[in-house]
């Protein structure tokens, strides 16, 4: 994969090396936008699947770091010299299996797919790209970032089902806080709540 590297393009060099830094900023859009979403429809579900998905990605995150302390396995850059790889190598110490980044996106892949399902094919898309590009730019194995992806995922789609019920309960008792209950449930447009039903008492016949 390093030759292969070497011999791309300059820009294709420079937009994966970009992605491979700062891809992970888009996550965080996306997660604004599903919670928003979710907000706005009310459902205590929908809001606690939204909200529980990035706490599920920090704890993939949390126990790669985890593995990566147990396996300690050296990256494919380390020894090589710079202008080998298109990103430099990370320090001594900071393993290769697996992927941190690759663990993250697959984790945010599999919140965000639970929370608004027409993501699908874009999130996936952004996930693979991301361990692709981890590869391609020299800091990671292949089967670092295949670990990583297929870890992240399985742990947040986890993490996510067996705590929506319990989340859901508390979004649905604090939705009517204050201070909270705003980040909970979108406030409704005046004229929209909707008014008691008022039975109409029928005169008898004669």
């Amino acid at each position: 994969m390093i030759g292969f590297a070497d011999a791309a393009p300059g820009p294709v060099q420079s937009l994966l090396a970009l992605y491979s830094k700062f891809g992970l900023l888009l996550v965080g859009v996306l997660w604004l936008l599903a919670w928003w979403r979710a907000r706005a429809t009310g459902d205590a579900r929908a809001v606690a699947v939204s909200l529980l998905g990035p706490v599920a990605t920090a704890a993939a995150y949390a126990a790669s770091e985890l593995v990566k302390l147990v396996i300690r396995q050296d990256r494919p850059c380390r020894g090589l010299a710079e202008e080998m790889t298109v990103l430099p190598c990370p320090e001594v110490g900071d393993w290769s299996f697996p992927s941190n980044h690759a663990t993250i996106a697959g984790a945010a892949a599999a919140g965000l797919v639970l929370a608004w399902r027409r993501l699908l094919p874009w999130v996936a898309a952004m996930a693979v790209l991301m361990a692709f590009s981890r590869v391609f730019v020299g800091v990671h194995f292949p089967h670092d970032v295949l670990v990583g992806l297929l870890f992240g995922a399985v742990l947040c789609w986890l993490i996510v089902r067996l705590l929506t019920t319990w989340a859901a309960r508390l979004v649905t008792r604090f939705r009517g806080h204050r201070v909270v209950g705003p980040l909970l449930v979108a406030a409704q447009a005046p004229g929209t709540v909707e008014q008691p039903t008022v039975r109409i008492r029928r005169e008898p016949r004669r």
